[in-house]
């Protein structure tokens, strides 16, 4: 009982809040609500779609890593200054961003959302070195679930909150207060512990060498590599298409949102805390085992869905909110001892450059189960599209029979290099 107590009451779960507020708060900004300022002011959506591309540092940011390793400002530390660094940044840019007009400069106000995006994601590489070096491994799965409800609180400010500020007072004011907003993060900064010195490269070529050199010379770094990319197939896919099932089942738009914003959200929050005190209890192998098998169960409640509304004949609120609940509490689960086992497998010298490579891997799933699904979907149909979705989780389960009787957790503090 004591050790959950520690767990919960862990003043460092309050830092993890502060760096998830932090973290979550500038992506919508450059996303969809700076489009619909685009929209407001006339600009064609031809246009406006291309603003999508503004992202793309999220997807790059593996590429820049090796500096956050490297190279040490002279005040706060190596995690710390960066993490201040780039909040200054974000405060400033996102200043930028609120006195710009696209009536009159459509390009500047793009250019500095871009400048936001590319911080920004600066920013998530900083956060997720500090966090992994901050937290012992039998905390960190916690931690993070901190993190990453306090990363979805922030995102419903800078969507929402904006909005609102913007329909009520004016689009300059709205971004004027989320570069405010940064000041949570500003402060968690200048208030939270430098981790411990785990050594680090003597130069920007051993920066980008060593870290990838150290993991490929690991038994089975090419098997786990493919298990990270592998895992969370099974919950990719089911939830690649969701808005688009739910649409031909006859759902409105308004159920579709309501639930899924509600229903959804709070079974992932759910699934995610339940998910690390659990990993804190039974250990990272046996819960990627056991979360990785609810994940694939769950994917069947949207067949279930499918055949009890067509099989009715009417689209039934309730069993929309039941489906959408089930299988967002798989995925909070499996993500709760995913994250948990990337961070235990990162050699703490170089947490930037190998957190960031893992973290990528972890998106490229998601980027191409859509159109997997899409041609799926289209060739057996939804019900049984779901049991193929069970069935993707069987080659992570299989590479983490193999990788997971190798597991040793990197030691919290490396050798120098």
């Amino acid at each position: 009982m004591k050790r959950f107590a520690r767990l919960f009451l862990d003043p460092r779960n309050l830092i993890a809040i502060g760096m998830g507020f932090a973290s979550g708060l500038p992506l919508l900004l450059t996303g969809g609500t700076v489009q619909l300022w685009y929209k407001e002011a006339g600009v064609d959506i031809v246009t406006i779609s291309f603003l999508g591309l503004v992202g793309l540092p999220y997807a790059f940011k593996v590429f820049w890593s090796p500096l956050l390793d490297w190279w040490v400002p002279p005040f706060l530390g190596r995690r710390r200054g960066w993490l201040l660094i780039t909040q200054l940044g974000l405060i400033l840019a996102l200043c930028c961003m609120a006195i710009s007009n696209p009536k009159v400069a459509p390009a500047a106000l793009a250019f500095f959302s871009l400048l936001v995006a590319t911080i920004s994601a600066t920013q998530d590489i900083a956060i997720d070195a500090f966090l992994v070096e901050l937290f012992p491994p039998e905390a960190y799965a916690f931690g993070v679930q901190c993190y990453v409800q306090a990363y979805r609180i922030a995102m419903l400010v800078a969507g929402g909150g904006a909005l609102v500020l913007a329909d009520k007072i004016s689009w300059r004011f709205a971004y004027f207060a989320m570069a405010a907003c940064m000041g949570i993060g500003l402060v968690t900064t200048l208030l939270a512990p430098e981790p411990q010195n785990q050594g680090k490269p003597k130069n920007l070529v051993d920066a980008v060498m060593l870290p990838l050199r150290e993991f490929l010379t690991r038994r089975n770094a090419i098997l786990i590599l493919l298990f990270l990319a592998l895992y969370n197939s099974s919950g990719n896919m089911a939830s690649a298409l969701t808005n688009l099932f739910y649409s031909d089942l006859g759902f409105s738009k308004t159920q579709i949102g309501l639930t899924a914003k509600s229903f959804g959200l709070g079974a992932t929050i759910t699934g995610g805390m339940i998910g690390a005190v659990l990993v804190y209890r039974i250990g990272i192998i046996r819960s990627l085992w056991l979360f990785g098998a609810l994940q694939a169960v769950a994917c069947l409640s949207f067949s279930w869905l499918d055949h009890f509304v067509r099989a009715s004949g009417t689209p039934v609120a309730w069993a929309l909110a039941v489906a959408i609940t089930i299988e967002n509490l798989g995925i909070g689960l499996a993500t709760a001892a995913y994250v948990s086992y990337m961070g235990s497998i990162v050699d703490r010298r170089f947490t930037a450059t190998q957190f960031a490579l893992f973290s990528s891997l972890m998106a490229v799933p998601r980027i191409v189960a859509s159109p997997i699904a899409g041609i799926l979907v289209k060739s057996v149909g939804w019900y049984s599209f779901f049991f193929f979705c069970a069935a993707a989780a069987i080659p992570g389960l299989f590479l983490l029979r193999l990788v997971g009787r190798d597991f040793v957790p990197k030691s919290a503090v490396a050798e120098t290099v």
